[in-house]
Order: structure tokens, then sequence, then C-alpha cells
């Protein structure tokens, strides 16, 4: 059989329109994952009005016009999605499309109302604070980032459930007054982006490594700061002794480094920087080009900026149309599943439904099945959301299982970050080294919706496991990369190894996430891979949608590089108007006070520092900072200095719960009315 080849790239939501009104920090960078997606904007800027909650609403005079010949059109789509800085502020879905969006007041002392204050109370100012030691803001927008992603996936999840047949009635039409309405808030976004170190922090026994100060990047003798990658302790080991570092820094560097993404920190030995400050950056790349280790100049906005190339941050490809499809094939159908060779004693893989055939607006996946391999944080996450979205995810690991199953730190054996990102997930032992084993898993492809994988560039097609590859024995199949720098690396020369923390370093995203005042680094927080695996998310909803209304298979292919220009898309926007590009000096820079830290929302932080500086940078108790703050009417909240709090913090009330291993878990970032 011929495999469908793939065309232009496509958008799914071309000929659609939305209205976004609420805040702009809210609506904007929603409107702007919708312009991408194909829709266009109805939406008057001086019609936006303020308040604390965001509105968007998306709507199509027939999403089914281009898909089959015979799938009802009946009623307008539509769906709706509120967006709120916390998750008590979201209000109750309207009693008719046309109503306003409420703007509720914010919950009492809960003190989330803008970025700075959800980084503080979720956790993130403390994970990345690891580094230096003390609780740091990100000087970029990053939980609001994450905020639109999942708002965005929401709207995108409503409609493929109305295309594939919820909210209709029996004759199959769809009732007007059931469109579906999805709430998010910026604060439930935070948890999902820290639920690892949440769930560590939580776990039954402690870190394999050392929570403590220090880590990359390492500076050079000429000032070059650069940041380092390397996987196999034998390059790292080559590397510095090619350096001259003492052997007994370079064995005691191993381990910090190795667990740093887990432990957004890295106590090297002083030792080993001590080592790079004593060698030009040409000696350095020498070493690294020796041993098998890579290294990265860490690059500003600027050089970013003049590379920069305005593409989305995925590509929607769907299949060649020269190849034909049947014509009468219903929305969500899937091909007949061919004879599973399954060799004993282990059980037939095929997909069981937990949840249903029938996609239902909170579980609008319902039905779809997601078969993933992938490792690490990246791929796990995007079929993680899928699956909390409705979907069957079977993830395809080696023979012995997934070796990252036993990571400390551990709830009832099972490492708890592996839970954070695979609870609930079926599991298939495939060795795709095997012969054998690739059939079996073309076999499950030919009946799946999703194919996911993260394997390295060139991987997929070295095994005859490439889009074309499965498309043969599917062509409606979604099939998605979710990669370090996209398909073939070519929009970015000389790419290092695709990585969070080198590709941080190679976008100016390390520079994007500090003010100024500080050398420019990248996070040791997985900044992109939480966020890669967000729009990996998107993207494959996307290709499902466009699946719906084309009758044909996509492929998906989303990116860490694609993550970096999302997060730093308004720095370098900033630049190209001739604006300051990075955030002023001190900008998120939480305030201490006599048994903790309180951060001040961004509009107020002069004002609170000078408030705070007054009565004695440490006379007053946290309880008592925000006491004063607020009598006086300024915004600012709590920092969260241990992850393990934020079960009985009064601001996620109810929200965190313990799965069946006793891991913490954080809250479904959706809910659905």
């Amino acid at each position: 059989m011929t495999s469908p080849a793939v065309t232009r790239t496509a958008r799914p939501l071309d000929g659609m329109r939305f209205t976004a009104v609420g805040p702009p920090a809210l609506t904007g960078p929603v409107a702007e994952h919708l312009r991408l997606l194909g829709a266009a904007s109805d939406t008057e800027p001086a019609a936006r009005p303020t308040g604390r909650a965001a509105r968007i609403t998306l709507s199509d005079p027939g999403i089914d016009a281009h898909a089959h010949a015979d799938a009802e059109t009946s009623g307008a789509r539509q769906a709706t999605a509120t967006l709120a800085w916390s998750a008590p502020q979201l209000p109750q879905p309207p009693q008719a499309p046309q109503a306003p969006p409420a703007t509720p007041a914010t919950p009492k002392d809960s003190g989330i109302v803008d970025e700075a204050t959800a980084q503080a109370a979720a956790g993130i100012m403390a994970v990345h604070g690891r580094r230096d030691g003390v609780p740091r803001g990100l000087a970029a927008d990053y939980a609001v980032t994450a905020a639109a992603v999942l708002t965005t996936q929401g709207l995108l999840a409503d409609l493929l459930a109305q295309a594939r047949g919820s909210n209709r009635s029996a004759g199959g039409d769809l009732h007007p007054d059931h469109r579906a309405h999805t709430h998010t808030s910026v604060d439930r976004a935070a948890l999902l982006v820290v639920s690892q170190y949440l769930a560590a922090a939580g776990a039954d026994e402690g870190e394999a490594a050392e929570l403590a100060p220090g880590g990359p990047p390492f500076t050079a003798a000429d000032g070059t700061l650069f940041e380092l990658e390397t996987l196999d302790p034998g390059a790292w080991a080559r590397f510095w002794r090619a350096l001259d570092a003492p052997a007994d820094a370079l064995r005691a560097g191993w381990r910090p480094f190795q667990f740093r993404y887990a432990t957004a920190c890295a106590p090297f030995p002083e030792a080993l920087h001590a080592t790079t400050r004593a060698h030009g950056w040409q000696r350095i790349q020498d070493a690294a080009a020796a041993s098998g280790a890579e290294v990265c100049r860490i690059r500003s906005l600027a050089e970013r900026g003049a590379e920069h190339d305005d593409a989305a941050p995925w590509d929607l490809t769907p299949y060649d149309s020269a190849h034909p499809l049947p014509a009468t094939a219903p929305a969500g159908a899937k091909p007949k599943p061919k004879p599973e060779r399954k060799p004993e004693p282990e059980p037939n893989p095929k997909p069981t439904t937990v949840t249903g055939s029938t996609p239902t607006p909170a579980k609008p996946l319902a039905g779809l099945t997601v078969l993933e391999a992938g490792r690490r944080i990246q791929a796990p996450l995007a079929a993680h959301l899928l699956g909390l979205l409705g979907a069957d995810v079977i993830r395809i690991e080696p023979p012995g299982g997934d070796p990252l199953r036993g990571m400390p730190p551990a709830c009832s054996g099972v490492s708890a970050r592996w839970l954070a990102l695979n609870r609930g997930k079926q599991a298939v032992e495939i060795d795709i080294k095997s012969p054998a084993d690739r059939l079996r898993l073309r076999e499950l492809a030919a009946r799946a919706d999703v194919f996911l994988h993260n394997w390295a560039p060139g991987k997929a097609a070295e095994l005859g496991l490439d889009s074309e590859d499965l498309a043969a024995v599917n062509p409606r199949l979604v099939y998605a990369y979710a990669g370090g720098w996209g398909t073939g690396g070519g929009r970015i020369a000389d790419a290092p190894m695709g990585t969070d923390f080198m590709v941080q370093a190679r976008t100016g995203a390390g520079e994007a996430v500090r003010p100024d005042g500080e050398p420019p680094a990248p996070s040791l927080m997985t900044l992109l891979d939480v966020l890669g695996g967000l729009l990996g998310a998107e993207a494959i909803l996307a290709g499902l949608l466009l699946r719906e209304r084309t009758g044909r298979g996509v492929r998906v292919d989303s990116s860490l590089l694609g993550a970096a220009d999302v997060l730093t898309a308004p720095a370098l926007r900033r630049s190209r108007r001739g604006e300051r590009t990075r955030r002023p000096a001190g900008f998120r820079t939480p305030l201490r006070t006599a048994d903790g830290w309180i951060a001040p929302a961004d509009a107020d932080a002069a004002v609170c520092a000078a408030a705070v500086a007054a009565q004695g940078r440490e006379a007053l108790s946290t309880e008592d900072a925000l006491r004063e703050l607020r009598a006086r009417g300024l915004s600012a909240t709590a920092v969260t200095t241990d992850l393990a709090d934020l079960h009985h913090d009064p601001r996620f009330a109810g929200s965190i719960s313990r799965d069946a291993h006793g891991a913490p878990a954080v809250p479904d970032p959706w809910s659905h009315a």
C-alpha cells in the first residue's frame, strides 16, 4: 500500500472567529494561540473590559463544512472558556452565550491577582530560586503562558467533542443551550507546572541528590557564560580531565549534574567553576568536542531576535489528498484492527476504554486512544494532559518497563515524579529493536487515534516507524513528534543537543527569565520541557480537530524550540518596538519578612517594598506584613518555600489530593460545564 504523503501546513481553526473580553494580560496570550491556529478576532481592543476574569468564545457557522459529505452540519459550533487568576474567581457559566463575563472579587486573603503572586503561591519562585538559595521570580510570564495554552486546549477539546457527537440530541442536532464551557485558572496552571517537584516533596523518602544552592552556567576566562550538557558519565569525566579539573571534583560533580533536571539545583564543587574560569572559550569548546560533551554559549535576546523567523510553535501537516480515503467514514471512526500478534505470557495490549466511547463536556476525548512512546517530561506530559481530557493512553515501554519508574524519591515503591506524569496510563512492553515487536507496534497504531513519541531525531525513520510508515496502516492517524529543535533542526544554525537547558541557553530564554542586574542563566526548573509538553498536547488537539474537518490523518511536530519562542515572545516584541528587552533590576524579587517571604503584585511592587522597608526588613511576620499591605489596598501573597506545605495551603484548599500510591496529585487544570 502506498502511504499518504504530507502536504502544506494547515490550520484547524481557519474560518472560525473568537471574541475575548477581560484583562489583556489574560486574553492576549490566548488570542495569540487562536490566531496561530487560524481563528480571526471579533474583539475590538477598546471593548475589552478590565476585571479579574477573562472570557473567550470561539465559534464557527459549521465546523463540519469541510468534513465528510454525510456529516451532520446543523447548528453553529461554539465553545467558551473562562480564565481567571485563581480557581475560586471562576464565574458560573452564563445562562446564554451572549451574557457578559463575570468579574468576581478576589477570594479573601488569597492574594493571587497576577503572574507574580501566582508564581509565589504555587511554588514556582521556590523551585526557580533553588540554584541561588532564595526564592526568585521568573521575569518571564511563565504561569500565564501555561494557562493560555491550557485554555486553548480546553477550547479545542470542546470543539472536538462537538464534532465527534457530544452535546447533540438523538436526532443529531446540536443543542444551542448546551454549548461547551471550560474554566481554567492561572494558579492551577502554576500547580501543574510544578507537579513533579510537588510530588517529590511529598514522597515517602528524600531526594537522591542534595537540595542545595549551586549549578550552571559556567564562565570561561574571557567571561563567556555557557551551558554544558552530556548524558554520559564518561563524556563528563573526559571533558573535565581535558581541562585539568581535580579528580575528586569531577567525581563529586557528576551526581548533582545528573539530577539537576529533577532537583532544579546542582551544588557542584567550586573547583569545577574555578577550572572553567582558568581556560578560554576556545579551549573549552575543544575539550567538549574531544570528549563527546556539548557546550553552548548563552545567547542574548538580541541575538535570537536577529535570527527569529516568526514560525508557529508547531507544524500541522495533513496527509496528501492525492491518496483517497473512504468518504463515508463517520467522524471518529477507526480502521478495522488487524489480528493481534501477542506473544505469551504478555496480556493482550488491545486498548480498553475506561471512560466510555461517547465524548462528554467533562471528558471530551473519551473514546480516543493515544499511543505514547515517550521518556522524561515532554511527551509523557503531553499524553498525560490528553488522558485528563478523557483519552485512553497506552505507554510503549521497553522490556522490563520504564526505568524511570524507579527514580527516587518514591511513593509505595514507584517514583513520585514518574507518577505525576504517568498515573492512570496503561502500559505495553515493546522492544522497538525487535522486528516482531515493531510489527506489534504498527498493529497497535492501526487502531489508535494518536501516536506520540520523542525519540532522538531520525530514530523513527530508522525503525520504519515514521509518519509515512504508520500512515500506511492507519491513514487517519495523528502522528505526533515532540522534539528538541523540531524536525531536522533546520531553524537554528549549529544547534546543540536539544535538551531543556541547552535550548534555554541557545534561544535567549536564559536572559528572558532573569531581570537586569542578574547574569543571564537558564533556569534549572525544567521550563521548556514542561511548556513543550503543554504545546505538544495543544498541537495534537489541533491535529485531531483538523482530522475531523478533513477526514485525513495529520503529522504534528512540536519542539522545545517552539516552547522557547512562546516564552520569549513578549521580550522579543519589546525589542522590536525599541523598548528595554529585559525587565528592570529587582523585578519580581520577593521581600523578606521575619519568618518567610512575601511577593507583591507587579503593579504594587515598588510601594510594597517601600512599606516593608519602612518597618524594618525583618520586623514583621509574613502574616502581619500582608495584613498591613492589604490595609493600604496593596496586593501581595506569601511565598511558598516548601512545596510540601501546598497540600494544606488555604489558597489551594481541597485542590491537592493523593493518588493510590500516596503521591501528591495536583487538580485537573480545567473544569467543564
